[in-house]
């Protein structure tokens, strides 16, 4: 006797949380009337893949997941679109750290320096804030060393291992400047891993968009808008909701929207990450 799947979605285990959070959030939605289910996976790329399979009906994306799952659905003829993110994805920014006391004061004085970022497919830490500096006229590996710590490859820059280290070859003096996304900026110095008053930042990017909720075309749409429509309605005042929140990191679930990843479709051009069909072209990273 066939059996109807529930609504299956992706996502990549970069910390064991992720299985608390998806479990409370399966048994919220059992109490809504809602049949949840999800599959974790170890990294983006093969999440991705999966999802173009068919094996999930939606799939939780870093940024940079989002650019190739868009990409390989439309070489396939198909069309991928956000329905949800946090509000704590929204209107990010990264920046570049160099210490205080450096002489270095301007974008230009970076060259013949050493930069350090996070892992090499880390959106905020190492391709939005490299791609920004090429647009400045200095071109990652011939302008200036970069110094990747690659940290969690193929996660996306979630573990942020890669940029604590950064910053902390930074303050230790082994490298002249260090990439971090700026929320981690703040709670590195907040933690105590950047002194008081120990580094400035140099520049900042524009502001992008982080993680979205990504449905494909071929999904029942009554199903995708009902999954939707019940992250929208997750109150931070529900007590059963709140903590599920506080791990994932934000108060309110919002209306997913594609403009704020223009900056990185841009970047993982500039840089050689993807290829416009979505296939993997970076140098040394896994395929």
């Amino acid at each position: 006797m066939a059996t109807t799947r529930p609504f299956t979605l992706g996502a990549v285990a970069y910390d064991p949380k992720v299985v608390t959070i998806w479990e409370g959030f399966k048994d919220w939605f059992a109490d809504q009337g809602f049949a949840f289910d999800y599959v974790l996976f170890s990294g983006y790329e093969a999440q991705a893949e999966a999802h173009l399979a068919g094996h999930v009906d939606a799939t939780w994306d870093s940024p940079l997941a989002w650019v190739r799952t868009r990409r390989l659905a439309a070489a396939a003829g198909r069309t991928a679109r956000s329905v949800a993110m946090r509000d704590t994805d929204q209107d990010l920014t990264s920046v570049v750290l160099v210490r205080s006391d450096s002489d270095i004061t301007d974008v230009a004085h970076l060259t013949g320096r050493t930069v350090a970022t996070g892992a090499i497919d880390s959106p905020q830490a190492t391709l939005l804030p490299l791609a920004h500096l090429a647009g400045l006229g200095l071109q990652p590996g011939s302008s200036f060393e970069v110094r990747r710590f690659d940290i969690g490859v193929t996660k996306h820059g979630d573990h942020v291992g890669g940029e604590r280290d950064a910053v902390r070859a930074l303050v230790a003096g082994e490298v002249d400047a260090a990439c971090v996304i700026d929320g981690n900026h703040l709670a590195f110095a907040k933690e105590g891993t950047i002194p008081p008053d120990a580094v400035r930042t140099l520049t900042r990017t524009a502001p992008y968009d982080h993680c979205t909720m990504t449905v494909l075309d071929g999904v029942d749409e009554a199903t995708v808008d009902r999954f939707a429509e019940l992250l929208l309605s997750m109150s931070f005042d529900d007590p059963v909701v709140r903590p599920l929140l506080e791990l994932e990191g934000l108060r309110e679930w919002r209306p997913g929207r594609t403009s704020g990843y223009e900056q990185l479709e841009a970047a993982v051009d500039r840089l050689g990450f993807y290829g416009p069909d979505g296939s993997i072209l970076a140098e040394g990273y896994p395929r």
